[in-house]
């Protein structure tokens, strides 16, 4: 007679029927249902996903749980939306163009579309979705920069898998997001050092005679980004009251220059001009009628603010080069245009604008945006406190310090 009702043989068949146990202790996390066995040993039950309930047996609990953890990732991917044999180069091309493509920039599109092929899918491509970890992304990160690939680029790579992969963990398409769990490469911070306001002074009247003066002018007034200041049209702009909407920015896509309406509300946004940028805008717009009645095709008028004699845009790489031999001949620190934008945010913040004030008029979605970017700003805060506490507590300033005094003395 066998003992305890023949379940030994039943383990030995793989019966799906429920051993008996001869006690059971509260499930550990994550482990599901596992029982210790009168006979010794330790089981586990788990729900296939045809909905059939299986058991799993082992010597040992830790055995067990091992088996069980398996059994339910497999459940998981089984149940997943995606098919479970899916690649991650077919998911990625499916996110580029069912997801990213509709929801981004064109510029950001092909940057996505470019990171995605060049480097992405040649590291990992063939991969099973499902199976993919966050090993495979760690060791494509360090394989790039041992190739040499610069970390900010070794930092974009990962945060373009990220996104995709988060929108795949959102739909349970995969379990975790790999590329969330992958260290990015460390990068050294832009050491941004934006012109005082005496260098601000300096640069403005260096490029009075420039063409593109009220260019400059507007850069470091409103902080406007380059594509931004590029993208105006003189419909966007009051010259009477000096006000500005900033509705849309220049951008090259496939080598031609298009303007594209801005997405954020942040983005979007109205400035009042300081009265001198508004009186030059004035001026610009009067020579720039002059240079049109000196053309004779005047077809790709667009309206633009800042473009070439003919209406056509301008291009961003030719107004660095312009900016760098400026600075170069006044003898000012080297900038780039996007740092004329750094320039402007502590300019305002030297005449008292908060951060809340600054990140609106800069454009950012959020404040601690603004916060992360131009740090300097906190330590100029932080001594113009400390100046105006000075002043206020002045007579207990003095008292202390005359009780210090006589302290050491």
């Amino acid at each position: 007679m066998l003992a305890d009702g023949g379940t030994s043989s039943r383990a030995q068949r793989g019966d799906d029927r429920s051993p008996l146990p001869k006690k059971s202790r509260r499930r550990g996390h994550n482990e599901g249902t596992i029982v210790h066995r009168s006979d010794g040993r330790w089981a586990a039950a788990v729900t296939l996903p045809s909905g059939k309930r299986r058991w799993l047996y082992g010597k040992t609990r830790a055995e067990v749980a091992a088996k069980l953890n398996k059994a339910l990732q497999d459940a998981a991917e089984d149940r997943s939306w995606g098919d479970a044999r899916q690649i991650v180069e077919a998911y990625l091309r499916w996110w580029l163009e069912e997801q990213a493509k509709p929801t981004t920039r064109a510029s950001t599109f092909r940057t996505y579309r470019m990171y995605v092929e060049r480097h992405i899918i040649p590291a990992i491509g063939n991969v099973r979705l499902t199976r993919l970890s966050a090993q495979h992304v760690q060791t494509m990160l360090n394989q790039k920069q041992r190739e040499g690939l610069a970390p900010r680029s070794v930092v974009k790579i990962r945060a373009i898998l990220r996104r995709a992969l988060g929108k795949a963990a959102k739909q349970g398409t995969v379990r975790f997001n790999a590329a969330q769990l992958a260290d990015p490469p460390k990068v050294e911070r832009y050491d941004v050092r934006p012109l005082t306001a005496a260098q601000v002074r300096m640069f403005l009247d260096g490029v009075r005679d420039e063409r593109l003066s009220v260019l400059f002018a507007l850069a470091v007034t409103t902080g406007l980004r380059q594509g931004e200041a590029l993208g105006l049209r003189w419909e966007d702009i009051d010259l009477e009251t000096g006000a500005l909407s900033v509705r849309r920015q220049l951008q090259r896509i496939d080598g031609r220059p298009v303007l594209v309406e801005l997405k954020t509300a942040a983005g979007r946004r109205a400035l009042v001009l300081p009265a001198f940028v508004t009186a030059a805008l004035r001026e610009h717009h009067r020579r720039q009628l002059e240079e049109r009645m000196a053309v004779a095709d005047i077809s790709q008028d667009h309206g633009l603010v800042f473009c070439r004699p003919d209406g056509t845009p301008l291009e961003g790489s030719r107004i660095t080069h312009q900016l760098q031999a400026i600075l170069k001949r006044l003898g000012l620190p080297h900038q780039r245009f996007h740092d004329l934008r750094h320039g402007a945010a502590s300019l305002l913040r030297a005449q008292g604008a908060d951060l809340k004030l600054i990140s609106a008029t800069l454009g950012h979605s959020q404040v601690a945006i603004t916060a992360d970017l131009y740090t300097h700003l906190f330590s100029e805060a932080s001594a113009d406190l400390a100046v105006r506490m000075d002043a206020l507590l002045g007579p207990v300033r003095d008292r202390l310090g005359a009780s210090a005094d006589g302290q050491e003395s």
